[in-house]
């Protein structure tokens, strides 16, 4: 995925593999190799090349070892991982144990609704993975309409559905095409273990 995803900022950006390939001393064919997904990048060459590009290093770096699937790429996963945005907090929180059963959690968010009872609890914590592609059915925290919601993440033939699990909350159908963001995939809640 860190290929493709490259590839996706480079276009988006308007930048040329050379003139990414002069700002990290590597040539285009190693870059071409890069985006196609035959060879990943070093860490300090991803950071080279982040810095090439003008954005920042760790929110791409979350991609590094993540695997596009046909499915992702129908909804066009790529154009939909926030590189170049991080979470902001309103308020600060405190830190939570993260289970070792949850390797690739980057941070836990409380639930503060009950639109997604009863899968996840009002006033529990989920655990999220960064900038991972999700899968039909997965559960994910999104950005859309600068607000962040939890929702089922539900593609179909003509677009992708943001559901609560509430049935009175009504659907968000979104297209590929429409400005939103998935920050992270939810691996678990800390009522799992209980």
């Amino acid at each position: 995925m860190i290929g493709e995803m490259i590839a996706y900022i480079r276009k988006e950006n308007k930048m040329t593999k050379a003139s990414i390939a002069r700002g990290t001393n590597i040539n285009t064919g190693h870059l071409t190799h890069i985006e196609k997904g035959e060879r990943n990048p070093s860490h300090k060459v991803l950071r080279n090349m982040c810095k090439a590009m003008g954005i920042p290093y760790r929110p791409l770096m979350y991609t590094y070892d993540k695997e596009l699937t046909e499915e992702h790429l129908s909804y066009k996963a790529v154009a939909h991982i926030p590189y170049n945005k991080i979470p902001s907090f309103d308020s600060l929180g405190s830190l939570v144990d993260c289970p070792s059963s949850f390797p690739g959690a980057s941070i836990a968010v409380k639930v503060n609704d009950t639109t997604m009872e009863p899968k996840l609890k009002k006033d529990s914590y989920v655990y999220i993975e960064f900038n991972t592609p999700l899968d039909n059915r997965d559960i994910g925290l999104f950005s859309y309409k600068n607000q962040l919601l939890l929702r089922r993440f539900i593609v179909r033939k003509d677009g992708v559905v943001l559901r609560a699990e509430d049935k009175a909350v009504e659907d968000i159908c979104l297209n590929p095409k429409e400005d939103f963001y998935i920050v992270g995939k939810v691996v678990g809640t800390n009522l799992d273990n209980k």
